[in-house]
């Protein structure tokens, strides 16, 4: 069997898994860094003086979320062998605009990278659906197995969630500093998300179905 770089479809059997609470710490993992290197950049600069060349804060904290986003992704090649798309795609976002920041020393790059990332996600589930595929299955496949009408309608609905918070990225940073901007990252959008994810438990519960397991399978067996 052909061996692929990209983690393979959820109806694979031969896809592997990662550990839910791991999976959520190498997702979550660089966005926290970002924060914590932001908000105590001084003091990271008086214990490691070398970071005083890369600039205020927010840059240290840029090339630190940078590091710690490739360190997430290698993780997941050695416990998989594969990448995950997505977390792959904010990743790619990351390392190009978070070198932009460095580069020009202008963290508008970084600002605009969730716009980025969350403008991409939502056209790529919406544009799957037009052509009749749920692509929210690689995200979530391993939480839970909906029917084909559920994961059509909880991809619609997180396409349209993904761009709303484009949207909303766009007008915190414009509208608000930096340190407002960095934390409304992990205390605003973090909750938001959480929010909107319970609020799908409904259709989430309503299109479960049962999986089929080979003890199951036996069980039924005369």
């Amino acid at each position: 069997m052909e061996e692929s770089v990209f983690e393979r479809d959820p109806s694979d059997p031969a896809r592997k898994e990662v550990q839910p609470l791991l999976k959520l710490a190498l997702e979550l993992g660089p966005l926290m860094v970002f924060f914590f290197a932001n908000a105590r950049g001084e003091w990271l600069i008086e214990r490691f003086p070398g970071l005083s060349n890369i600039g205020e804060p927010i840059f240290i904290a840029t090339a630190l979320f940078m590091a710690a986003t490739a360190i997430a992704l290698v993780v997941s090649w050695i416990l998989t062998r594969s990448l995950p798309i997505m977390p792959l795609v904010s990743g790619i976002v990351v390392l190009v605009f978070g070198a932009l920041t460095l580069w020009l020393h202008n963290e508008t790059f970084i600002k605009m990278k969730p716009t980025i990332v969350n403008t991409l996600f939502g056209v790529i589930l919406l544009g799957g659906l037009y052509f009749g595929k749920s692509l929210l299955g690689y995200v979530f496949d391993s939480a839970f197995k909906l029917d084909a009408e559920g994961w059509r309608k909880l991809t619609l609905r997180w396409g349209v969630f993904f761009l709303f918070l484009a949207v909303l990225n766009e007008v915190i940073w414009r509208s608000f500093s930096t340190d407002f901007w960095v934390a409304f990252k992990v205390w605003g959008t973090m909750p938001i998300t959480l929010l909107f994810t319970f609020a799908q438990m409904p259709l989430v519960m309503k299109h479960s179905v049962e999986q089929t397991t080979p003890e199951k399978v036996a069980s039924k067996e005369p």
